[in-house]
């Protein structure tokens, strides 16, 4: 069985592709804006694989879904800025409408509202 696509979306970000991309890889970095508030539901990502500046690949945020991984592409936007493109993927099961709704929209907040507010925008 292959890997199942459980969501998607692209958005511009406003700072170049390496700026997002060490956003994404280190998270956690000292001196910048902390954006990746976890609930209590949700463990700290790892980075999988990351190439700069262009890919970074997480963990799953949920502990009950351990297998899952989100992508992260980035690449330059057409005038300025970046395009930036979550994938959440599975090896496994995909979950229930409800469940699979609430991760759709926890990744969007993170990356679309809490990332994006991090850069000032």
């Amino acid at each position: 069985m292959g890997v199942i696509e459980l969501g998607s979306r692209e958005r511009k970000q406003p700072p170049p592709p390496r700026v997002v991309w060490g956003s994404l890889s280190d998270p956690r970095r000292a001196g910048v804006r902390q954006w990746l508030e976890l609930r209590p539901d949700e463990v700290e990502p790892r980075v999988l694989r990351a190439v700069e500046p262009e890919l970074v690949v997480w963990s799953s945020l949920w502990p009950d879904r351990p297998d899952d991984e989100i992508r992260f592409d980035i690449r330059p936007a057409q005038d300025d800025g970046s395009a930036l493109r979550w994938t959440l993927l599975t090896p496994g099961e995909v979950p229930g409408p409800g469940v699979l709704g609430r991760m759709r929209y926890r990744l969007n907040f993170l990356i679309n509202a809490q990332l994006r507010y991090s850069y000032g925008q």
